[in-house]
């Protein structure tokens, strides 16, 4: 059904799955509060109808003259593709039909895909972050990650909805992703099979800390049903005493604002705005919550590179309101307003008409939020996957090579050296991998050994006593 007055805005990335995209941060306002005051012909002093009509004069020469046949409609996407093209805004972006109806579609409870968001940085294609427990996350895609090729084929010159449609598909398919990563000199492929990814957004647990309860929910994303279950969680959770809350916002790559609204309405007073959005014309509109008295306990929030949009949000308001610690490192800093408008046909535009602005008045766009407390994870935390098509062995020397050291050194076997080089001090931290894993002591790393090297890097970083951050926000979150 088509919405004459309604339109979804949305401020985030996308989420790569065989139904679509998935919108940011979004809620419904009134269309026309978004259009500016002025007419084009008053803001530009352009007759519309001239410049119109020099369009209309190019369709028909192409259409008529052009050397081969051309597909009318494809003539039509084009213009509109080349005029978004032209505000060089990787947010602002063009949906034919199937990809609206798409769009919408995706907002459901599961969809099949990948489970990564992607995002379109200073021209490249990046990703945002994984979806816990999502096939991109078990395939080592990590946040940042820049995406150079998908199924072979280069990237360069596709929009966020052209990319999406490539590496969604159906559920037991594989998409390769070729993607460099910061720190290493070659590019590195994944094969991603696809998967039912279920969009469960929150999570909760009670860590004992110094004999007391601290409180802790994740949300992985503000989807539909995001703030009702964040409730629901908190009040299970106050109901049994706990002496602090650590909100984990890392790898949450927004969401619909909406949701955050209502979550910040549980958390924070209405002193100042939860965030502010202003207008092409300079105008802002702030939103508050409506709560009188603050928690009678101290919160903290887990944030990192993959927090963005309505998790940055969240982040500077409990900052910049409540004087809240932010813990980990810096988020990915989105600070744009998006709003998919329907075209006659189906089709929609996304287009960027709002920027958001924190508490305290600060755009965050580009920058992201400092936290107050920065600290990084151990070195393997930040390792790709270790795909290994031949054995590595004594005196070689590649990319590989130094992946495997940076696992074996996250693990305590001590190679030694981390630069790629198989030397005898790795060969000796390979040695005693082996012996602990009780496999065959060689001193070499075959597909098999570099299969549980990777496996046991895993169980490492699923272990929450090697989360420095999380350890830093339980010990700090009482002081």
């Amino acid at each position: 059904m088509k919405k004459k007055w309604l339109a979804v805005i949305s401020i985030c990335s996308l989420l790569l799955g065989a139904g679509g995209t998935y919108a940011g941060m979004t809620w419904l306002v009134p269309y026309w509060q978004t259009t500016a005051k002025e007419s084009p012909q008053e803001s530009s002093g352009l007759s519309i109808g001239a410049e119109l009509d020099k369009v209309a004069q190019a369709y028909e020469l192409i259409r008529n003259a052009y050397v081969n046949e051309v597909d009318e409609k494809q003539l039509i996407q084009g213009a509109i593709q080349g005029m978004i093209g032209t505000l060089k805004d990787p947010y602002s972006v063009y949906m034919d039909a199937d990809t609206a109806e798409s769009f919408e579609d995706s907002l459901d409870s599961s969809f099949d895909g990948i489970g990564a968001h992607i995002a379109i940085e200073e021209g490249k294609l990046i990703i945002v972050s994984p979806i816990k427990n999502a096939p991109a996350e078990k395939a080592g895609l990590k946040a940042k990650d820049q995406i150079i090729k998908i199924d072979g084929e280069n990237v360069e010159g596709l929009d966020i909805n052209e990319a999406s449609l490539k590496i969604r598909g159906e559920k037991g398919s594989v998409v390769k992703l070729e993607v460099v990563r910061r720190g290493l000199a070659e590019p590195i492929t994944f094969s991603v099979t696809r998967d039912e990814v279920p969009i469960l957004t929150v999570f909760s647990d009670v860590k004992q800390e110094k004999g007391g309860k601290i409180g802790y929910i994740e949300i992985t994303s503000f989807a539909k049903g995001t703030a009702r279950d964040f409730k629901t969680e908190l009040q299970k959770l106050e109901e049994q005493q706990i002496a602090g809350l650590i909100i984990d916002v890392r790898g949450n790559p927004g969401g619909m604002l909406i949701s955050v609204e209502e979550i910040l309405g549980e958390l924070v007073t209405g002193k100042k705005p939860i965030v502010q959005i202003e207008e092409r014309n300079g105008n802002k509109k702030p939103y508050y919550s409506g709560l009188k008295k603050r928690k009678p306990y101290p919160i903290s929030v887990l944030i990192d590179e993959g927090s963005a949009s309505a998790s940055e949000i969240l982040a500077s308001a409990l900052e910049e309101i409540e004087g809240y610690a932010l813990i980990g490192e810096k988020t990915f800093g989105k600070g744009t307003v998006q709003q998919p408008i329907p075209l006659d046909d189906g089709s929609n535009i996304k287009l960027t008409v709002f920027k958001w602005l924190t508490p305290d008045g600060n755009w965050i766009h580009g920058k992201g939020i400092e936290p107050t407390t920065e600290v990084k994870q151990p070195s393997y935390f930040y390792t790709q996957s270790l795909p290994i098509e031949e054995t590595l062995s004594k005196d070689m020397n590649n990319e590989k090579v130094k992946i495997a050291q940076e696992m074996l050194k996250g693990l305590g076997y001590g190679p030694g050296r981390t630069d790629g080089y198989f030397d005898e001090q790795t060969e000796r931290a390979v040695k005693a991998f082996q012996t602990i894993e009780k496999i065959d002591v060689t001193g070499e790393l075959t597909v098999d050994v570099a299969q549980k090297l990777e496996e046991s890097v895993i169980r490492a970083i699923q272990d929450e006593k090697n989360d420095i951050q999380l350890q830093v926000a339980l010990k700090t979150i009482l002081k």
